[in-house]
């Protein structure tokens, strides 16, 4: 059993909501606690909150959010992607845990889902208050865009300006689908994996749109994930990652980045979205979560 309650923490500027799990256990004695982030254009509710109840009935506090610009939280223009925000996103969760008093201030670790899984190693790589850091079906996001389809990528960038003088002009933002509303035997794998996800009873959510402001184009395309995540060492760096998952090289590239400190685990015959709800998958990652955090969050 654990308590779950709802609260609203600073992120520059801008409240952000979201939920704190805390196990039973004595009173008066501080904690483990890990900061989990949700994928890219989800919410808290939905993957972050399986992790988030596994977790907490394993002993650990977790706190889930919405990312700026997305689900409970506020920023405007919603649906805004910005990789910079994203990453200040958690350091603000880091900061709002190390006021709680169930939590000790240095037993704090972060795991990031899908895009949260580039997010937080990047986010982790200057702030080491973030002492476990771990990622599933981890995904640099723009690399996942650029690698789809290269010439629609740059196009994009370049329309950005455009598009943020439009919107000085008091037009509203243009937003891009980031899974369609139907799917057939042509639309690639993965793609079809997000539309039974995110656009049926298995993980619809009425605030996770799926939807992007477009000109968040141009600063995720100055921006990587894992380019500098040697920064993260001597603190121990996971990714977890399906064995068949499209994105499995982004996971590889974290790790390899950073160095004898980092950590691979493959969870044999799972896909990227496997990895999101699916009880097999999601267990075995929990375990391995739960080993992990419990090692490298031990009191010291």
């Amino acid at each position: 059993m654990n308590m779950q309650t709802d609260v609203r923490f600073p992120s520059s500027g801008l409240a952000l909501a979201g939920r704190i799990y805390i196990p039973e256990r004595a009173a008066g004695e501080p904690g483990p606690a890990v900061v989990i982030g949700h994928q890219t254009t989800a919410v808290k509710e939905q993957s972050a909150a399986q992790y988030a109840q596994r977790l907490a009935e394993l002993g650990f506090i977790a706190l889930t959010f919405d990312a700026a610009y997305q689900g409970e939280s506020e920023g405007e223009p919603h649906g805004l992607e910005d990789p910079f925000q994203r990453a200040e996103d958690f350091r603000a969760a880091v900061s709002y845990l190390t006021t709680r008093d169930e939590v000790d201030p240095e037993r704090i670790g972060v795991l990031g889902i899908c895009g949260s899984g580039g997010y937080v190693p990047f986010a982790a790589q200057t702030d080491h208050r973030m002492k476990a850091v771990a990622g599933v079906s981890g995904a640099d996001v723009p690399g996942f865009f650029r690698d789809a389809d290269p010439q629609g990528w740059r196009a994009l960038v370049a329309r950005a300006g455009q598009l943020r003088s439009d919107e000085a002009a008091g037009k509203p933002a243009t937003l891009v689908s980031a899974v369609p509303d139907e799917v057939d035997d042509a639309t690639p794998a993965l793609v079809r994996d997000f539309h039974e996800y995110y656009k049926t009873p298995r993980g619809y959510h009425p605030r996770s749109t799926n939807r992007w402001v477009a000109r968040s184009a141009d600063a995720l395309d100055q921006y990587d994930s894992y380019a500098e995540a040697h920064k993260i060492a001597p603190r121990p760096l996971l990714m977890i990652a399906g064995s068949e998952a499209a994105t499995l090289a982004h996971s590889r590239r974290a790790v390899a980045n950073a160095g004898e400190t980092a950590e691979l685990h493959l969870v044999d015959g799972a896909g990227h979205v496997d990895l999101y709800d699916r009880d097999e998958p999601v267990a075995e990652a929990v375990g391995k979560l739960a080993e992990f955090f419990g090692r490298h969050l031990a009191a010291r």
